[in-house]
């Protein structure tokens, strides 16, 4: 009894690893996204060039 518990327990730690990693590829994803458009929809700085839209 205790070894199929053991086993059970290790599958569902497995599966909600693997849940988790697959969240963390989707929010990975949507991040790259803003960040590359934040690039292409650049505002205009003063004096017309175009400036950084992020802080640093």
């Amino acid at each position: 009894m205790v070894p199929l518990i053991l086993v059970l327990l290790l599958a569902l730690l497995l599966f909600g690893a693997g849940f988790a990693l697959k969240a963390l590829w989707w929010i990975a994803v949507i991040v790259l996204v803003i960040w590359l458009l934040g690039f292409v929809l650049k505002p205009a700085a003063r004096g017309g060039r175009r400036g950084r839209w992020y802080r640093w």
